[in-house]
């Protein structure tokens, strides 16, 4: 058997609704809006093409892993 104790519990906490606690939602907000900033700025500086494509999928994630950071060990 692979499974382990940390195993199960990361499994938990990825799998889990995390309802915001006090503060987090201006922490998730903030997050957004550093990243809508870089994102805008990427738009107008990068060419239209698959790296400014994957840049702007990238930094989506980066804020999303953020945010969920946040959610579930703030």
């Amino acid at each position: 058997m692979h499974s382990t104790p940390e195993s199960r519990k990361a499994i938990a906490v990825a799998f889990t609704y995390h309802p915001p606690r006090e503060g987090q939602p201006d922490v998730y907000e903030q997050l957004r809006a550093k990243g809508r900033e870089l994102a805008e700025l990427i738009d107008v500086l990068a060419p239209s093409s698959r790296e400014r494509s994957l840049a702007l999928t990238n930094l989506e994630q980066a804020i999303m892993w953020a945010n969920a950071a946040v959610a579930r060990h703030g």
